[in-house]
């Protein structure tokens, strides 16, 4: 269906990535809609708004040079779709799909909306069985589950690219199923030098063979940003709910996306909510979060591990605030650890894997997995309540139990969450029990006799 639209007629105004039109068809919200200025080029964009009077039409290529007069606006009738094959892997697209690593054009077998499909409550199953990521404050401490949502809070300047990357280069399910993991990872909003980061590490690794790349610079339309992890969620379930793939998807940065989400919203004259994000942001990012899970009768599964950085560090501001209340648990990390030299920086205290009991244990990992993890837990809060007290009393002032326990938190932080490499489960257990050495074995109260005999007797 094609319309004409002229300035005096239909097209009302541009701004940003907007185009404003009276309204004078039945459009549906989401329609995907072709835009050709009078420049003759032709611009993809999608209906963001409907209502009596008004169409707003979010633009998803640069809209410099689109005049309002002799523009055509072709409306689908559909939402917009994403043309998938089995060739997808090894692949690196932009933020809306379309191929940029100068290969030949995806052979499609499929296409899905990118909004994609509803799942019936009683079609899902529960997320269980692990996944490694080659992180021991992940793995042994907070470990990640095959259909979960486990989402990284970062901040400004700490490391979060380099822990997605070695994720994306190390993350392996057990190793009968190895040639049924993919990895599927975008970058939203980012720079130039972070996408080329991203893309020769993942090619140097040799990731790239079983992950398909979407870029969204930060030069990019905002419009853009709001698509990307849509696009690279539907290439995640076709992967996983067609291709019968154990699919781990990395979405870095959403807070880029939040911000994206809110600057659309003030261009469309919306009311704000908290900080001037949309009232409605906290459904929106439900729409992506709860795209992960399990389908009975299916055997692939999705995993997501998005990343955001918390503005100020504020664990309480809207993003991270909004994304823990979806999501089932997180993964914090401390500027303080990361001053310190210690990589990967994770503050293990308010970090939490909701799910890690469905994950770990007999027949899944190793049945003493989750008495070790929450030994050392207990240990690592009681060395920073003893640091707490020797800041008032000295070091000189504490027991000598204390002691032991400072002792066992300089050594938890240095050589258990600290690494130079990545590590297995097994590597990560290792370090524990020896890090547990360090303290009294009647201090030991989350470990049985068996355990404590089995591996801290001399």
């Amino acid at each position: 269906m094609y319309a004409r639209l002229t300035a005096e007629e239909a097209a009302n105004r541009v701004e940003g990535p907007l185009l404003f039109l009276h309204r004078t068809l039945d459009v549906g919200y989401n329609e995907a809609v072709e835009v050709e200025g009078s420049d003759g080029v032709v611009r993809l964009g999608r209906v963001a708004t409907v209502d009596n009077e008004t169409i707003v039409i979010e633009v998803l290529d640069d809209t410099a040079g689109l005049a309002l007069s002799g523009t055509r606006v072709r409306f689908f009738g559909e939402s917009l779709k994403f043309q998938l094959g089995p060739g997808i892997l090894d692949r690196v697209f932009n933020g809306v799909g379309k191929v940029i690593d100068g290969g030949p054009p995806i052979a499609a077998v499929k296409s899905l909306s990118i909004d994609g499909l509803p799942i019936k409550p009683t079609a899902r199953e529960a997320p269980k069985d692990f996944l490694e990521t080659g992180i021991t404050a992940i793995d042994l401490m907070n470990s990640l589950v095959r259909g979960q949502k486990l989402p990284l809070f970062s901040g400004g300047g700490l490391p979060h690219d380099q822990i997605a990357v070695s994720i994306a280069a190390n993350a392996r399910l057990p190793s009968e199923q190895g040639d049924e993991f993919v990895i599927v990872f975008a970058g939203i909003g980012v720079p130039h030098e972070s996408a080329e980061y991203f893309q020769r590490e993942m090619e140097r690794s040799g990731a790239l063979e079983r992950s398909v790349l979407f870029l969204n610079l930060a030069s990019d339309s905002s419009a853009q940003r709001l698509l990307t992890p849509r696009y690279a969620l539907t290439a995640a379930e076709y992967l996983a709910f067609h291709e019968g793939k154990h699919v781990l998807v990395i979405m870095t940065d959403m807070t880029n996306y939040c911000e994206a989400l809110r600057e659309v919203s003030a261009s469309k004259g919306e009311i704000p909510s908290r900080k001037g994000y949309p009232g409605y942001m906290y459904s929106d990012l439900a729409t992506l979060f709860e795209r992960a899970g399990r389908i009975k009768g299916l055997t692939g599964t999705l995993t997501q591990l998005p990343i955001l950085t918390m503005p100020n560090d504020d664990i309480g501001h809207p993003i991270p605030d909004l994304s823990g209340y979806i999501t089932e648990g997180q993964i914090v990390l401390d500027r303080d650890l990361h001053r310190r030299g210690i990589y990967p920086p994770v503050k293990v205290l308010p970090s939490l894997s909701r799910l890690m009991k469905d994950g770990t244990g007999n027949k899944m990992t190793d049945p003493d997995h989750p008495a070790l993890a929450d030994q050392l837990y207990a240990a690592y809060a009681h060395a920073q309540q003893a640091r707490i007290l020797a800041s008032v009393v000295g070091e000189e002032g504490l027991t000598e139990v204390d002691r032991k326990f400072l002792q066992f938190g300089q050594y938890f932080e240095s050589s258990i969450l600290g690494q130079s490499g990545s590590r297995t489960l097994l590597e990560s257990m290792a370090e524990g029990w020896k890090g547990l050495k360090i303290l009294p074995q009647d201090e030991l109260h989350r470990l049985s006799d068996v355990q404590i005999k089995k591996y801290l007797s001399d």
